[in-house]
């Protein structure tokens, strides 16, 4: 949607859906439990101006399981659970982020997109509004799936420490 930004606030762990410089709508977040870093490798959720790659899930179930962006036919449960304990789940739908700033968080050790960073969705229950995820942006199901809806592939993303303004702006996805 034209003039739709997405503003992650690690320290807060929510993030805004803002429309035309206005809150829409906000939700609670998990971000990485390490912190915020670029490097590969590090678990941490990178920092700066990204976009919306790519959509993964339309139209799957709640709950459906991805793996490498893939559905695979499962629904998750805590039978499901049980049976991958310590597996880190991707659920019904995945933004997959790229980084804008070469060097920052575009290329080489510090790729965005290459660290397979996302917003998505993970296990009902998961707390929300504490750090614990391994780098990229959990929300609850029903949230990922709403957000799903409002945005499109080149909606720009901030996460803590960028300016205050689009450096994409009146620029084409």
């Amino acid at each position: 949607m034209a003039g739709t930004e997405l503003h992650i606030h690690v320290a807060r762990q929510q993030l805004d859906v803002v429309v035309d410089g206005a809150i829409e709508r906000s939700y609670p977040v998990s971000t990485a439990l390490n912190g915020v870093g670029e490097r590969s490798g590090s678990g941490c959720t990178p920092r700066g101006a990204h976009r919306v790659r790519a959509k993964v899930g339309a139209g799957c179930a709640p709950g459906t399981v991805f793996v490498g962006r893939r559905a695979t036919g499962e629904i998750y449960s805590p039978a499901l659970a049980a049976q991958h304990p310590g597996r880190d789940w991707i659920l019904s739908r995945i933004l997959w982020l790229t980084g804008c700033t070469p060097g920052v968080n575009r290329g080489g050790a510090v790729d965005t997109l290459r660290r397979f960073i996302y917003l998505h969705g993970c296990p009902d229950g998961s707390p929300m509004g504490m750090p614990a995820s391994h780098g990229c942006v959990r929300m609850t199901n029903a949230d990922v799936i709403d957000l799903f809806d409002r945005v499109t592939v080149g909606t720009w993303v901030h996460i803590d420490g960028t300016p205050a303004t689009s450096p994409l702006a009146g620029t084409a996805p």
